[in-house]
Formats: C-alpha cells, sequence, structure tokens
C-alpha cells in the first residue's frame, strides 16, 4: 500500500539508469523500495549487484533523506566501467529528491 502510495504521487529525478520516486512520508527515518527487474538486467546477480549499490549508497545518504519514502525503478543497466559514475548519479538524485521534498 505505500510503495503503491509512492508510485501515485511523488517527486521524481531520472537519468539513463534509474528512476528515483520519493515522497514525504511524516516520520524520522527514511525508507527505501527497489524496483529492479529482469527487463533491467537479465541475470539475478547482475540484479543483485545493483541492488546492493543502491542500498550501500542509501545507508550513507540516510541522514539527508530524513523523513522520505525512496522507490528505485531500474531503467538501464550500468556496464561495468559505469559503476562509478552510477554511484554518482545516485547521490545526485538524493540530493535532487530531498531539495524537492524540502520544497512541497
Amino acid at each position: 500500500k505505500e510503495f503503491e502510495e509512492v508510485f501515485r504521487c511523488s517527486q521524481r529525478s531520472t537519468d539513463k539508469w534509474v528512476t528515483v520516486l520519493a515522497r514525504r512520508n511524516g516520520k524520522a527515518r527514511a525508507r527505501l523500495g527497489l524496483a529492479i527487474s529482469k527487463k533491467f538486467a537479465r541475470k539475478a546477480v547482475d540484479r543483485n549487484r545493483i541492488k546492493r549499490m543502491v542500498r550501500e549508497s542509501f545507508r550513507r545518504n540516510k541522514k539527508s533523506l530524513r523523513g522520505l519514502d525512496l522507490v528505485i525503478v531500474g531503467r538501464k543497466r550500468p556496464e561495468k566501467n559505469e559503476r562509478c559514475l552510477f554511484t554518482q548519479s545516485l547521490r545526485h538524485h538524493w540530493q535532487v529528491v530531498s531539495e524537492r521534498c524540502r520544497r512541497c
């Protein structure tokens, strides 16, 4: 139910790898949901690696995301040489959505 609310009414930030959906949750902590499909990465090992990268980035930036529900929707799997750029992209998304949600 809460997952669907984020899809229905949220602030968005998008690039070629992911779409980040964010919504205020009225709580003191941030929560993360992942929607990484087979279409995004065919092999389970690739999907799990991406999920670990997203969770680690979320964990490192949790303080700035306080009070938000976030859902990450995969769009295109980053190649091995793009993983550093992917991590930087996530950091940028965290900043964008936290700023947008503070304004509303």
